[in-house]
């Protein structure tokens, strides 16, 4: 980490939040413009070899500090579990159906 102050204020590719950053040093995401997902990401979360057409037009999002700790806790998480969801908060519906 570098004593660098942040040049630069986005919204993360994963929780939508606005986050300050440094270009060169947050962690950037390949994203399809297209689609909104990541080059070979279909819709229902399967990857597939991407073609070279999205790879050219894909973009970098930045990701913030919080998804990228959640997301190593994640991975983390599923290599030790059958279930890697299994504890982890779902979200309400927002309705009582």
């Amino acid at each position: 980490m570098t004593d660098k102050p942040p040049t630069t204020i986005g919204a993360c590719y994963a929780c939508k939040r606005g986050f300050a950053y440094d270009p060169e040093t947050v962690t950037l995401f390949p994203v399809d413009p297209e689609t909104g997902l990541p080059p070979g990401m279909t819709v229902l979360g399967s990857m597939r070899e991407p073609s070279p057409e999205a790879l050219a037009r894909a973009v970098r999002k930045p990701v913030c500090p919080d998804c990228v700790r959640k997301a190593e806790q994640f991975k983390e998480a599923s290599e030790r579990a059958a279930d890697p969801s299994a504890g982890w908060k779902t979200w309400t519906r927002g309705d009582d159906g």
